[in-house]
């Protein structure tokens, strides 16, 4: 296959698919990390790690392939930017460099689902074809 020839539109919908599971799993691990010990809110750890239990939910959804899972991530991840956003704002380093992280992968987890959506959706419209 040369640099001229497209890329087979599965290979976008995987590509997606493994983009958003990647990012989950970095919104996961950075949630734990973020609240049990790189800048806990209290020292040795605070109860705000179980913000990391409503993520672990969608993730058998977009390793299944359910759109339904996509759909509805891509609209909750905004919770968790919005707290990446309050959270830049107002803490002080390492928080603050670590909302930054949640942020970026908050965006992309939003990129990857709706992307994900989309490419779907037009290669069901292009089979019907």
């Amino acid at each position: 296959m040369n640099s001229a020839t497209p890329p087979l539109p599965g290979s976008d919908v995987a590509a997606t698919r493994w983009l958003a599971v990647g990012s989950l799993l970095g919104l996961i691990v950075l949630s734990v990390a973020w609240e049990l010990w790189l800048a806990p809110l209290r020292p040795g750890g605070s109860w705000l790690v179980l913000k990391a239990l409503p993520l672990c939910i969608p993730l058998a959804g977009l390793l299944k392939r359910r759109m339904y899972t996509y759909r509805w991530v891509s609209l909750v991840v905004w919770l968790y930017f919005t707290e990446g956003v309050v959270r830049a704002w107002s803490d002080t380093a390492p928080g603050r460099w670590l909302a930054l992280v949640e942020i970026a992968l908050c965006l992309l987890l939003f990129v990857a689902c709706a992307l994900h959506v989309r490419l779907r959706q037009k290669a069901a419209k292009a089979a019907l074809a």
